[in-house]
């Protein structure tokens, strides 16, 4: 696959905004860098699952129960797979290094739909089941026959009056008749412990502010549904709240583009780390980036104020050793 090429950031959307939050490199790596990444099953089947509830609303409200949703599954992930053949070395290399290693003659066994026996079957068998049961539990925290979303997966962008640019995807908007607006958001996960909701809740808001300055609403309700451990988080936003997140947003904006000015993007070590795929890049696990792509920006030194004797030179006086503005 031919890498795309460099292009300074121009938009902000929760994902990134939280990438340099936990690691400004890895904000480079995603965002300008464009690194490749290793496909994950954990967000595959995110995916998948996401896709059955936006289809789920296709059928009439009587419709709407846990078989059919089920049975959902498979096609959807079938239909991911028709757009990204990539994602079948998920269930094929592991299966293919159990099965050579048991029998050599098995490893040349890998055919043109990327199967590889009865190992990549069977593992791709318990990865759909799981998806299935992540789907089966939303029912137990919400009622799909009483609701009728006002969109789904609804695409927002709006521009704030700094010309900040936010965007993003919102996986639920339900409307009530009195007018009230609701944000729900789907994660596959397991709920935060209450401690750390305020992380998870950032993406939430992030979203609640882009709706207010797009539409001049302001949500009643941001509502996340845990999958993972059957757990459904709601917070009511008001306007400080989301002025509040457009400070945060604008001083986030800010590092980043001093960051792309100067190519300074600082590693930050993390548990996260674990999970990263480009540790072997980088400096915390003693590798080395790659050449940054864009160009840095030269800044003069601030003219330095007049002292004991000397006088201030001001931007075009402040030379170095070789004459070049700024040596050291």
């Amino acid at each position: 696959m031919r890498p795309r090429a460099a292009t300074p950031p121009r938009s902000l959307s929760p994902s990134r905004a939280s990438d340099f939050m936990q690691c400004p490199l890895l904000y480079r790596f995603r965002v300008i860098d464009k690194l490749p990444e290793k496909p994950s099953a954990a967000a595959t089947r995110g995916t998948v699952v996401h896709a059955v509830l936006e289809r789920v609303f296709d059928a009439p409200a009587e419709q709407r129960d846990v078989p059919r949703a089920r049975s959902m599954v498979a096609p959807e992930w079938r239909r991911l797979l028709a757009k990204r053949p990539e994602l079948a070395t998920l269930f094929t290399e592991t299966a293919a290094e159990d099965e050579a290693a048991e029998s050599p003659e098995n490893a040349e066994s890998t055919g043109p739909t990327g199967s590889v026996g009865t190992a990549g079957g069977t593992e791709l068998a318990a990865w759909l089941a799981e998806a299935e049961a992540l789907v089966e539990r939303w029912f137990s925290l919400e009622d799909p026959t009483r609701l009728e979303p006002a969109e789904r997966e609804m695409f927002v962008e709006a521009t704030l009056d700094s010309g900040l640019r936010l965007r993003g995807i919102i996986d639920r908007v339900d409307v009530a008749p009195t007018g009230e607006v609701r944000l729900v958001d789907y994660k596959t996960g397991k709920a935060p412990a209450p401690e750390y909701a305020d992380g998870v809740l950032f993406q939430m808001r992030f979203y609640a502010l882009v709706l207010w300055r797009l539409r001049g609403v302001v949500p009643r309700r941001l509502q996340l549904v845990f999958l993972g451990s059957g757990d459904v988080l709601t917070y009511d936003p008001d306007e400080n709240d989301l002025r509040a997140v457009e400070r945060k947003l604008l001083a986030l904006w800010d590092a980043i583009r001093r960051a792309t000015e100067t190519g300074d993007w600082r590693p930050r070590r993390s548990k996260l780390c674990g999970w990263c795929d480009h540790r072997e890049r980088c400096p915390e696990f003693g590798g080395t980036p790659p050449p940054y792509p864009l160009t840095i920006q030269p800044t003069l030194p601030a003219p330095r104020p007049a002292g004991d004797g000397e006088e201030s030179t001001g931007a075009e006086g402040n030379t170095g050793a070789d004459g070049g503005p700024g040596s050291a």
